[in-house]
């Protein structure tokens, strides 16, 4: 039986109590992205969907903030009843000639290729199964057959002796005339061990009237592992980055070490970039040709422009580094700021909210925050600017070709013109002209043949 009219059904309404955690398991993320929005997002991107169900626990109104897209229809249920009881909610929503495809948003891997040659599978059948033979069928269903046909699927917890042998497993996922449908799911009852209204009951109904029902398999059998407690979601994180790892290194970029690397967003990338170990990639991040990421180095939402260096443990949240640039080790870069080119900022330097200007230098241990420098500016080491009061924040602005030596603490707000000098430990409180040299630490003393307090 083939229909044009499709529907697809996620549901994601379980209690989540093997997860240990106040959170639902389907709001925990793989990769950077809420396990459930990983499932949506797949399914808007099969063909010919007219819509798309998500059935949540009424706690989880919230999401209606989240899944706004007018493709999709949130369902509430109060009581968690099982599959069966769950899918009956939204049964009334479609027409006796359509299919209806069920996810769960618990398992956050299935492929847009995998549910469309499930699509693909049904013609000619009522209901076709997503099927997968593995190693360990611990604590999934199984297909039992008889004469190649499937009959019956039995619950992992009701597994006989004679059955334990069987390694066929089913995933949940299947694609069904809503018409059957329709019939099976107001059918199934709750006389089990769990007392819960278990979707896997129908395909028993469907091979008692004779239907014909099918199966396959997925693409990778990773796809329909499924996430019920913490160490589920850790080897599914695992398995998700390395995955992506390998994708980016056939795309022409070399990551030292698949195992070692965490993609949580988006990456761009230039020819001939390298990204060594224990390297994050958080939102949006752009990285120019010849890019360098040393280890241990966080990205967040920022762009590398082309043959900049980024030494190890170097953390940059929106902001921009242009090309030909040095930064790091253990800099820190964010809100906004911007180094501009064949800038160097090196070890223990925090810059927030900066524009820093060309052929720049801060090479240890400074603080710029709310701040514009300009092109040929030193800044020595231990320079800090003090952009706030308690209450607002102020704006320091360093202009061309000026030299701060180190220790020094730039009160704002305050501008220091072009070629100015400012002396070492200096606190520097007011305006500096073009050229000047400030110094405003106390004169040196020397007193001779000073005796010291002695401990007795």
């Amino acid at each position: 039986m083939k229909s044009s009219n499709r529907n697809i059904v996620i549901l994601a309404a379980g209690k989540s109590v093997r997860m240990c955690s106040k959170v639902p398991k389907v709001l925990h993320s793989i990769g950077g992205k809420m396990i459930l929005q990983h499932v949506v997002d797949t399914a808007l991107s099969v063909k010919k969907i007219s819509d798309i169900y998500l059935v949540c626990h009424e706690e989880n109104r919230f999401l209606k903030k989240i899944f706004f897209n007018k493709k999709i229809k949130l369902i509430f249920q109060k009581h968690q009843l099982g599959t069966g009881y769950a899918l009956r909610k939204v049964m009334h929503y479609f027409d006796d000639g359509s299919d209806i495809i069920v996810l769960y948003g618990d398992v956050p891997l299935i492929s847009k290729e995998t549910i469309e040659r499930l699509i693909l599978s049904k013609d000619g059948s009522v209901i076709s199964l997503l099927t997968a033979f593995v190693k360990d069928p611990n604590g999934y269903g199984r297909i039992l057959r008889k004469n190649g046909e499937v009959v019956k699927i039995i619950e992992d917890i009701e597994i006989c002796q004679d059955e334990w042998k069987i390694k066929e497993v089913y995933s949940g996922i299947f694609i069904a005339n809503t018409y059957f449908l329709k019939k099976w799911v107001h059918l199934i009852n709750n006389e089990n061990i769990q007392k819960e209204y278990r979707l896997t009951d129908i395909v028993a109904l469907a091979s008692e009237e004779r239907c014909k029902i099918s199966t396959i398999y997925p693409m990778e059998s990773i796809e329909i592992h499924g996430i019920n407690n913490l160490f589920q979601l850790m080897n599914l994180e695992k398995h998700y980055q390395e995955r992506q790892a390998k994708k980016l290194l056939l795309s022409g970029l070399m990551i030292s070490d698949i195992s070692r690397f965490d993609l949580r967003g988006k990456i761009k990338y230039g020819k001939d970039v390298y990204i060594d170990n224990d390297v994050m990639i958080v939102g949006k991040v752009i990285l120019g040709n010849d890019v360098y990421i040393g280890s241990g180095c966080i990205l967040k939402d920022c762009t590398i422009s082309e043959n900049s260096i980024i030494h190890p443990y170097t953390i940059i949240e929106n902001s921009i580094v242009s090309k030909d640039c040095t930064v790091g080790p253990f800099t820190y870069l964010r809100n906004n700021s911007v180094l501009k080119e064949r800038s160097e900022v090196g070890n223990f330097v925090e810059i927030k909210n900066t524009i820093f200007g060309s052929h720049s230098k801060a090479k240890h241990l400074s603080y710029l925050g709310d701040s514009t420098v300009g092109s040929h500016v030193n800044i020595g080491a231990g320079v800090i600017t003090c952009n706030y009061d308690g209450a607002n924040k102020f704006q320091t602005h360093i202009e061309d070709n000026v030299f701060i030596g180190s220790d020094s603490q730039l009160v704002a707000p305050i501008t220091i013109q072009k070629n100015a000098t400012i002396g070492a430990g200096t606190t520097l409180t007011r305006d500096v002209k073009e050229n000047d040299l400030v110094i405003s630490r106390i004169r040196q003393k020397h007193i001779k043949n000073w005796k010291g307090t002695l401990k007795k």
